[in-house]
């Protein structure tokens, strides 16, 4: 990690991870601060850790739900929940955004791709949010897909969770500063305020 920015670890799959992305690149320009998008496997490492958040928990479920509703009214953001869940092309969603954001369009397809689960109700991976949201991005669906399905590619996913795995990143979104890791959309602010001052006082 840079000392100049802050990791901004997550996983197209996770629901809070909406709240995120939709305003991140917001939060840099008014704050002045650079994010480093990082997309890892958060389903393997919960999987090691035998952590199932909402399977067989529906009124944790629920709350999660409205939780997300609540919190997009505040943010101004359109949320029609719930959205399809979890979804099932999750390693395909998170490998394009990968490549995306090693060839410099993956933040627009992230965000495009976020949008059309949270609004349309369409899942990322899947068509028709994955070809349109490629399309948005300036991209062509076969050669994307290819791509992200290369060892090449698989393996900087595996090395990325591996290295969110050694930070202690748990769930998305996760925000690492400086060896110090905030979880959760809520935790933005202390992980700016940690970024600037190095503790969570003002």
């Amino acid at each position: 990690m840079a000392d100049d920015a802050i990791d901004f670890w997550f996983s197209t799959g996770s629901t809070y991870t909406y709240l995120t992305v939709s305003r991140l690149e917001q939060v840099a320009a008014a704050q002045g601060v650079r994010f480093n998008w990082r997309p890892f496997s958060v389903r393997a490492i919960m999987q090691e850790q035998n952590n199932r958040p909402f399977a067989g928990k529906p009124v944790k479920m629920a709350y999660m739900w409205r939780d997300i509703e609540r919190r997009a009214a505040m943010y101004g953001l359109a949320a029609k929940v719930p959205a399809p869940y979890p979804l099932k092309e999750f390693d395909l969603a998170n490998r394009v955004s990968l490549l995306g954001l090693a060839e410099g369009w993956g933040k627009p397809y992230i965000v495009a791709s976020y949008r059309r689960w949270f609004v349309d109700g369409q899942e990322p991976g899947l068509e028709p949010n994955l070809s349109a949201s490629l399309a948005e991005a300036g991209q062509q669906t076969a050669r994307a897909v290819e791509r992200a399905g290369g060892d090449d590619v698989a393996e900087l996913y595996e090395a990325a969770t591996d290295e969110a795995r050694k930070l202690g990143v748990f769930g998305s979104p996760s925000f690492a500063v400086r060896g110090e890791v905030f979880w959760g959309d809520d935790r933005l602010d202390d992980a700016l305020a940690w970024f600037r001052h190095g503790s969570l006082k003002p």
